[in-house]
């Protein structure tokens, strides 16, 4: 399985790069060929218990997939931007291309340096792979620039060492990559917008995602911290984080935001939610799709006998989410996409609060918490942190946060990349769910090595194309300019990863569709 899901990772980025073939296609190309290396040692460390850090079990490493994400976003980013003339984003997709290849780099000197004996062959390759990245950052890259890299770097190795050590057990290697790395460059980000303010300049919603993102975490890392020298399930450290929740979200989080945007966040969030007469019939809807995922939470959970405590829901059951997620995205993705946007920040923070009263047993809702969601765990839960309804918000949002519309005038890429905000719809919501229903109920021949099923993945397939003709018929702003075997080709590589692949399929999938349509 590991060698047909780093196959499938090698075909999309051979296949981006015969599309945008430049100076950092060799770079893109040497880091494949070193992570695949590498990968081998990861899994080797994870199965010695070497690993430094405890990683999530039942997986392999993750490493090459994984490492290629943000590279192939920025290489993507750069082309489309260029493409539009915007030099600023032209630039910027350089800097994330960059930034992505020095992480995944030092995440593989890490490996080979802790490897005993030291792998001679392996640290020749990942010689090679960094002599060529770096040589290439040089000629590419201004002074100020390699500067916020290397600050990227340094939040991702500081953040590595705290939230590894704190939250044993809920990532493997590639997917503290994919979310470290992403959390190191929303905070780099935001520390340079905050010293760099100018009035006018940049949109309020990126800068209400960097502030919510970077206030969540250090929320979090605050209480964690706090809780170490304090018992957090008594009513008195309950009382203390309501209250410390409150002073940091008013006295930090909002100044800092007010900064940015020049104007107060509450009014401003307020009038922006309540603008149009789309945006109220909007919030009431996904109102009442919210409170249909509480009643189907509130009615597993009351069919869970005392005999039976032990019952997990079933895949089927777990889906219903993911039917949910798709009914509340696709009316967003046609009729407001800002709003869909801001929606999708305020409900990861929520989400992630709520995280938090679980997992500190805050009262009087934490143990309600704790014996709801205890119903739909899986193998990947396998750490304190309870992470695949974040992840699946995450993959359906990822998509439109990262939609470069700066470089998309008419609000809308051309071809196969007006379909990358769908991305998470797409790979999750439709692939994901249908490939999981029917490989449960109806499959019966499995791929070589996984529990995954030919009958799924062709389904799941299937469905996507089913899904890209009613978006063609129900969003008018979409023209795909006849680059259909594109698409095909697309989500099948997609759809194929699916099946092999033993990460966060919910994290991962949306980004490569998303890099595809982009490419």
């Amino acid at each position: 399985p590991v060698l047909v899901e780093s196959l499938l990772v090698f075909i999309i980025v051979l296949s981006v790069h015969a599309v945008v073939w430049d100076r950092f296609s060799w770079c893109a190309v040497a880091l494949a060929v070193q992570a695949f290396y590498v990968q081998f040692k990861w899994d080797r460390l994870l199965q010695l218990g070497g690993a430094v850090f405890q990683f999530r079990g039942a997986a392999n490493s993750g490493l090459l997939p994984a490492s290629m994400v943000i590279p192939l976003l920025g290489v993507v980013m750069k082309e489309r931007c260029k493409a539009a003339g915007i030099v600023y984003f032209e630039r910027f997709g350089i800097v994330v291309a960059s930034t992505g290849m020095l992480l995944a780099l030092f995440l593989s000197i890490l490996a080979v340096g802790i490897t005993k004996p030291v792998p001679t062959n392996t640290c020749i390759l990942t010689g090679i792979a960094g002599s060529i990245i770096i040589y290439t950052m040089k000629h590419s890259l201004t002074v100020s620039e390699v500067i916020e890299v290397l600050e990227v770097l340094l939040i991702f190795v500081y953040l590595s060492m705290i939230l590894l050590y704190l939250l044993p057990r809920c990532f493997t290697p590639g997917e503290a990559l994919l979310v470290l790395g992403g959390v190191s460059f929303v905070l780099n980000q935001l520390i340079k917008r905050s010293l760099n303010v100018i009035e006018g300049r940049g949109d309020p919603i990126d800068f209400f995602l960097l502030v919510a993102v970077v206030g969540v975490i250090l929320l979090g890392l605050f209480f964690t911290v706090l809780f170490i020298f304090l018992d957090s399930g008594t009513w008195i450290s309950s009382m203390f984080f309501h209250m410390m929740t409150a002073v940091l979200g008013l006295g930090v989080i909002m100044p800092w935001l007010y900064r940015l945007i020049q104007r107060n966040p509450l009014f401003w969030l307020l009038q922006f939610l309540f603008q149009t007469q789309t945006r109220l019939y909007l919030l009431v809807y996904w109102t009442f799709l919210a409170a249909s995922a509480c009643g189907v939470v509130f009615y597993q959970n009351a069919k869970r006998s005392s005999e039976s405590k032990k019952h997990q829901a079933s895949t089927i059951t777990r889906k219903y989410f993911h039917f949910i997620v798709v009914a509340t995205y696709v009316p967003g993705l046609i009729y407001d996409r800002q709003l869909l946007y801001v929606a999708a920040v305020l409900c990861l923070a929520v989400f992630i609060f709520l995280e938090y009263i679980r997992y500190f047993r805050i009262k009087p809702f934490g143990q309600t918490l704790r014996h709801l969601l205890s119903l739909f765990l899986d193998e990947r839960d396998s750490g304190p942190l309870i992470l695949t309804h974040i992840y699946l918000l995450l993959g359906m949002s990822l998509p439109v946060w990262l939609f470069p519309r700066s470089c998309a005038p008419k609000g809308t890429l051309p071809g196969a990349g007006a379909l990358v905000p769908y991305s998470g719809v797409l790979a999750v919501g439709v692939g994901d769910t249908i490939a999981s229903v029917f490989g449960s109920t109806m499959g019966e021949i499995k791929w070589p090595g996984t529990k995954k099923t030919f009958e799924g993945t062709m389904t799941a397939i299937f469905a996507q194309i089913i899904a890209v003709a009613l978006i063609l018929i129900f969003d008018s702003s979409v023209n795909l300019n006849s680059s259909y075997a594109w698409i095909l080709a697309s989500v099948s590589l997609v759809s194929l990863l699916e099946a092999y692949t033993t990460q966060i399929d919910n994290l991962l999938l949306p980004l490569y569709l998303q890099i595809m349509f982009m490419a």
